[in-house]
């Protein structure tokens, strides 16, 4: 195997989350400047839809025929839970934190999806085996560095001259944003027990994500102008906020999404899933570098807990897959985990 062959997946993941990376500070920039958070999602989803609508006729020719009404109901709501919600909620989040603290917050979402689907019963915990007991412990370390991040700020770790009555106000804007954040992420992880469903009665990911897409642009609009009337909200002002939803559509909705299914296709879930915590560390980088946002001691240590719990889970399901392959051979290839790829709120 070529050098290329053997690290080109390594490479695409780099690659994707340093784009959502940018996605995501980029939506902090406009959402500083004022503008509406559900606009965003609507330009967003209509560019994905653009974008992904000729991918899904040219590779998936047959969709159109398999569509039913069971499908286009539960599309529906995957749109409204795992696209208008989510992007509402994660948007709302991002306005009142940072970049780096609302990603923390996204590598959370497989370990919320893993209790889910432990108290629907779709899922179990074998204490007697290391899976089982690593999956419990990196729930465990998981929770307590949502807990970290959600109660505990912690003191500045750039810049500690900042006034007591500006840090009094920021807490309560942390508080606000934290909450925003933990239901998006709620929001989310119950999106991929839709999801699961979707893809038994309708496997053709390019098309239903077009769909979706489609779907959460209508929804994200008529929401829009349900909370606010104001129709100067929907001109894009300045190169800024137009380069940003056409960016945020192409490559964060459209490309990204292409590459994270060829690399689940390739190496599978698991390993997708593994390169998720690198979009928290590009966005510090951006973060400090070029939006002089501020770090905090409490987003560290929760971050930290939170990556170090979702690797130990992550590992517990992928010895589950491998056990499962030996017990059965009609098990799916490359491992590939119950547990969701997630690396931005709208990859979908």
């Amino acid at each position: 195997m070529s050098f290329f062959e053997k690290w080109k997946a390594v490479a695409a993941m780099i690659f994707v989350e340093f784009a959502l990376a940018v996605v995501n500070a980029l939506f902090k920039k406009v959402l500083s400047r004022g503008m509406n958070q559900l606009v965003i999602t609507t330009y967003r989803f209509s560019i994905a839809a653009i974008i992904l609508t000729p991918i899904a006729c040219f590779l998936e020719r047959n969709f159109i025929s398999n569509l039913t009404g069971r499908v286009v109901c539960s599309l529906f709501f995957s749109a409204l839970l795992g696209g208008t919600l989510t992007q509402y909620f994660f948007l709302i989040g991002l306005k009142y934190t940072s970049t780096t603290f609302s990603c923390a917050f996204i590598n959370m979402v497989p370990i919320n999806t893993f209790i889910m689907t432990l108290l629907l019963g779709q899922e179990n915990i074998n204490m007697k085996c290391k899976s089982g007991r690593a999956k419990a412990l990196g729930t465990l370390c998981c929770l307590g560095g949502a807990l970290i991040l959600t109660l505990y700020k912690g003191m500045p770790l750039i810049n500690q001259s900042t006034p007591e009555v500006e840090v009094n106000h920021n807490i309560k804007r942390w508080i606000v944003g934290s909450s925003f954040l933990f239901a998006g992420s709620l929001v989310w992880s119950s999106w991929f027990l839709i999801q699961a469903r979707i893809g038994k009665d309708y496997p053709y990911q390019y098309s239903s994500t077009a769909i979706m897409s489609f779907l959460g642009a209508i929804q994200s609009a008529i929401l829009s102008l349900v909370i606010d009337r104001n129709t100067s909200s929907w001109f894009l002002k300045g190169t800024l906020e137009i380069s940003t939803v056409i960016y945020a559509g192409m490559v964060g909705s459209g490309l990204c999404y292409v590459v994270m299914s060829w690399c689940v296709k390739q190496k599978g879930a698991v390993f997708t899933s593994a390169f998720s915590p690198l979009i928290q560390i590009f966005a510090a980088v951006i973060d400090i570098s070029i939006l002089h946002e501020q770090i905090h001691l409490g987003s560290i240590l929760g971050s930290i807990l939170v990556i170090i719990g979702l690797y130990i889970l992550l590992w517990g399901k992928s010895k589950d897959t491998q056990n499962n392959l030996k017990n059965s051979p009609t098990t799916e290839k490359n491992g590939q985990a119950t547990l969701p790829v997630t690396s931005s709120p709208s990859h979908t």
